[in-house]
């Protein structure tokens, strides 16, 4: 792993630390679970699906930390080969809702590690800036982008996430 990639981790992990512990007095924090699908954003990159793992810790009603982990395969179409690009992203950021209920629209952005899974090794750095809707029982839905920066060059896929939150 490159070293500026663990420096960017270690901070992003230190700040949801920090976060997560003075959070622990505002609110219960939320768990959730998600499906990722949409289309490629590189050359001869067709159909992105995975699945994540989100525990969410409220700040106050308008301001969340998430740590998001996952699964995503990215397919390429049949003229450039029966492959797939596959990684665990490992993120942390920030949830801003625009009310201050703590549900309705909101706007996310998300940054961490990508760890390449199979034929295509390697840790890279991973963003995922979206938009989105939580409904207060806890279905969520929001368009988004991740992007993944691998040696010199950026590629990634535009979707959906579609999820269900927990309180615990």
């Amino acid at each position: 792993m490159k070293n500026s990639t663990k420096l960017l981790a270690s901070a992003v992990a230190a700040v949801a630390l920090f976060f997560s512990v003075n959070a622990n007095a505002q609110s219960a924090p939320k768990f959730g679970i998600g499906l990722n699908v949409g289309a490629g954003t590189s050359t001869g990159q067709s159909l992105a699906i995975g699945g994540d793992l989100r525990y969410q810790f409220d700040i106050d009603k308008q301001l969340s930390v998430p740590v998001t982990a996952g699964y995503t395969s990215i397919q390429y179409k049949e003229a450039y080969g029966d492959i797939s690009y596959s990684y665990i992203p490992v993120k942390a950021g920030l949830k801003i809702f625009f009310s201050n209920t703590g549900a309705g629209a909101y706007g996310l952005a998300e940054a961490g590690a990508a760890f390449g899974v199979g034929d295509v090794s390697g840790t890279n750095f991973v963003y995922s800036p979206a938009i989105g809707y939580a409904w207060s029982n806890g279905l969520d839905l929001a368009a988004k982008y991740e992007g993944i920066t691998a040696n010199g060059g950026n590629t990634g896929y535009v979707g959906l996430r579609l999820a269900y939150g927990f309180k615990l």
